[in-house]
C-alpha cells in the first residue's frame, strides 16, 4: 500500500474548487423535495418558486444589492460570458458597429473572460489588454491611460485566481465615472469576482460595478450554479435563448436545489469571514516562509500583502510546476501549477508571465490555496515535503 494512503490526505486546491458545506448539502437535499417546475402554477411550482426566491433574496442580501439584481447562471464561467458577449450582443442589436466600440480588460484574467474578448476581437472589436506592475497589480491609472471615447466596457477581476492578489476595484470604478462626465458616455464595468467574497464583503454597490460574476462551486456550495449581479445600468442581451427565465437573460429551467445551496453556503462563509482569514493568513504566511527559507531560489509571485489570505503562488528554479504537483500528489498532497481551466493547455502561467521577472517563474509555479480543513500540522507537512523534492533534484 502507498504510504500517503495512511496518512491524511492534505488538500491544497481550494482555487480550483471547494468542498460543498454540510449545512448547503442539507439545504440542497430539502430543496430536492419540491417537485414541482418553478415556472408552474399549481401549488407545487408555486412552493418550488418560493424557494427560489427566497434563495435568490439571500444571495442578494450578502451582495447588497435587490433580488431583481441576481441572476442564476450555471456559474462563473457563464456569468462571465452573459456579462461581457451579452454586452456586445446589446450593442450589436442596439445598432453599434463593432469597429467603432473599444473594450478593455486585463491580461491575467480568467481564461473565460480571456476568450470572451479574443471573440469580440474576432468579430471587429478593439481590445485593449492591460498589463500589471511587478506586484501583480492593475492600477486605476493603468486603466485610465487605455480608457477612451470609443470604451464602451471595462473589465478587470477583484482577486487573481492564481496568485490571490486584490485589485482596487473601486478606484479603477472611480476613473471610470470620472472618464464618463468628462465625454458624456457610458462605460460598463464588469468584474469576475471568483473566490474573493470568501474573505472580502461582497458588497456590489460599495465596488460600485455594474456586473458582478459568482460561482457557488468557489464557495463551499454546489458544482454547477453561479450568478450575476446586473445593475439597471448594464442589461446585457441573453445569450441562452428559451422560456425567458431570469428575466429573460438566462432561459432554462432553474435549478431550486442548487439555488438552495448557494443561499445557504453564501451566508455560512460570510459568518466565518473574519476569524478565517486571520487563520487562513497566518497559515499561508507559514508556508511561504518554510518555503522560501528551505528551497534556495524558490520566488513568492505576487504581493502577499494584497492578497486573499489563503492563497500562495510560488515559482522554484529547476524544477517544472508539473513535475512538483506530480510529486506532491505521490505524498497525498493535492496543489495545482495554475487556474484549473487552463491546466492541460499551455504549461506556463499566463498570470506569473505577465509579472515579468525570470522566464523559468512562468514555468515553474506552483498555487498552493489553503481552505476550512487546513491545519498547522498540514503546513509543516507540506513544507516538510517540498522541501525534499528540491533536495532530490539538487536545488538546495
Amino acid at each position: 500500500m502507498f504510504d500517503f494512503l495512511r496518512r491524511r490526505r492534505i488538500y491544497l486546491d481550494h482555487a480550483s474548487a471547494t468542498p460543498i458545506l454540510g449545512q448547503a448539502l442539507r439545504a440542497m437535499h430539502d430543496a430536492e423535495k419540491l417537485m414541482g417546475n418553478p415556472g408552474s402554477i399549481h401549488d407545487e411550482g408555486v412552493r418550488a418558486s418560493r424557494s427560489l426566491q427566497n434563495s435568490r433574496a439571500r444571495v442578494a442580501a450578502q451582495l447588497g444589492c435587490k433580488p431583481r439584481e441576481v441572476i442564476f447562471t450555471s456559474g462563473i464561467t457563464e456569468s462571465n460570458n452573459l456579462a461581457i458577449l451579452g454586452s456586445f450582443k446589446k450593442g450589436v442589436l442596439g445598432g453599434f458597429t463593432p469597429k467603432y466600440t473599444h473594450w478593455i480588460t486585463t491580461s491575467i484574467e480568467h481564461a473565460s473572460v480571456l476568450a470572451c474578448f479574443e471573440h469580440i476581437r474576432e468579430m471587429g472589436g478593439i481590445v485593449s489588454f492591460v498589463n500589471p506592475d511587478a506586484h501583480g497589480i492593475i492600477s486605476a491609472g493603468a486603466i485610465k491611460r487605455e480608457l477612451r471615447k470609443e470604451t464602451v466596457f471595462v473589465s478587470a477581476h477583484w482577486a487573481n485566481n492564481e496568485t490571490g492578489t486584490i485589485q482596487p476595484l473601486s478606484e479603477i470604478a472611480r476613473a471610470i465615472r470620472e472618464h464618463e462626465k468628462s465625454h458624456g458616455s457610458t462605460v460598463v464595468f464588469h468584474s469576475d469576482a471568483g473566490q474573493a467574497p470568501l474573505y472580502l464583503p461582497a458588497t456590489a454597490h460599495s465596488l460600485s460595478v455594474d456586473l458582478l460574476s459568482l460561482g457557488a462551486a468557489k464557495l463551499y456550495g454546489p458544482h454547477g450554479i453561479g450568478a450575476l449581479y446586473v445593475n439597471d445600468r448594464a442589461e446585457p442581451a441573453p445569450i441562452i435563448l428559451g422560456g425567458g427565465q431570469e428575466r429573460g437573460l438566462r432561459s432554462g429551467t432553474e435549478n431550486v436545489a442548487l439555488a438552495a445551496g448557494f443561499a445557504e453556503a453564501f451566508e455560512c462563509i460570510a459568518r466565518e469571514r473574519v476569524l478565517e482569514s486571520k487563520r487562513l493568513t497566518f497559515l499561508r504566511n507559514q508556508l511561504a516562509e518554510g518555503l522560501v527559507s528551505g528551497i534556495a531560489g524558490a520566488t513568492i509571485n505576487g504581493d502577499l500583502h494584497r492578497a486573499l489570505p489563503h492563497m500562495l503562488n510560488v515559482s522554484v528554479p529547476n524544477i517544472s510546476g508539473e513535475y512538483f504537483v506530480l510529486s506532491l500528489d505521490r505524498d497525498g498532497i493535492f496543489v495545482s501549477t495554475k487556474s484549473a481551466c487552463g491546466e492541460g493547455t499551455e504549461k506556463k502561467s499566463h498570470v506569473v508571465a505577465a509579472l515579468g521577472g525570470e522566464p523559468w517563474r512562468a514555468q515553474n509555479s506552483l498555487r498552493f490555496s489553503l481552505g476550512h480543513d487546513t491545519t498547522e500540522r498540514d503546513i509543516r507537512r507540506v513544507i516538510k515535503e517540498c522541501r525534499a523534492i528540491a533536495a532530490r533534484l539538487g536545488s538546495r
